[in-house]
């Protein structure tokens, strides 16, 4: 498993710095809200579009989670370097105690995160077929309601 230090040695993730904080955080309290919405009102219509969405917006919101616990940024291979930061995190049981919060319940986020993130690139790249597009319409819906109920997961560890 990557340590934290080799990812800042990397240059993949960095500290953010006071100037930089409320503005980073504001961005992704926007960010995921807007994209959750835009997974629910594309739901029918634009199945993948829908997927795609849910995944950012549960992608955002633990970049949010990171910066706003442990003022981390992420920087450089986003979307694998989130799911491996929080890997890092959330196994170490000192700080899952400071979130307050169960372990095995904080455990899961990241496989949560990392199972979304294959869905959405499956989603991207879907064939334009009838039987495709009525197969994402159901694979969109449930997605919804597992991005939902991660987003949830993340807003009581923000509290």
């Amino acid at each position: 498993m990557v340590k934290i230090d080799a990812l800042f040695k990397k240059k993949r993730i960095s500290r953010i710095n006071e100037l930089e904080l409320e503005r980073y955080v504001n961005f992704f309290e926007n960010s995921y809200l807007e994209n959750i919405e835009h997974c629910k009102k594309n739901l029918s219509e634009f199945s993948r579009w829908s997927i795609i969405s849910g995944y950012y917006a549960m992608h955002d919101i633990t970049k949010l989670l990171i910066a706003k616990q442990f003022r981390i940024k992420i920087d450089f291979k986003v979307h694998k370097t989130t799911i491996q930061v929080l890997r890092e995190l959330i196994k170490n049981r000192e700080l899952v105690v400071s979130l307050e919060k169960g372990y095995k319940e904080f455990l899961t986020l990241a496989n949560d995160l990392d199972e979304a993130k294959s869905e959405r690139t499956k989603a991207q790249y879907y064939t334009g077929t009838v039987f495709m597009k009525e197969e994402y319409k159901k694979r969109a819906e449930d997605f919804l309601n597992n991005a939902v109920a991660y987003i949830n997961k993340i807003k009581d560890l923000l509290k």
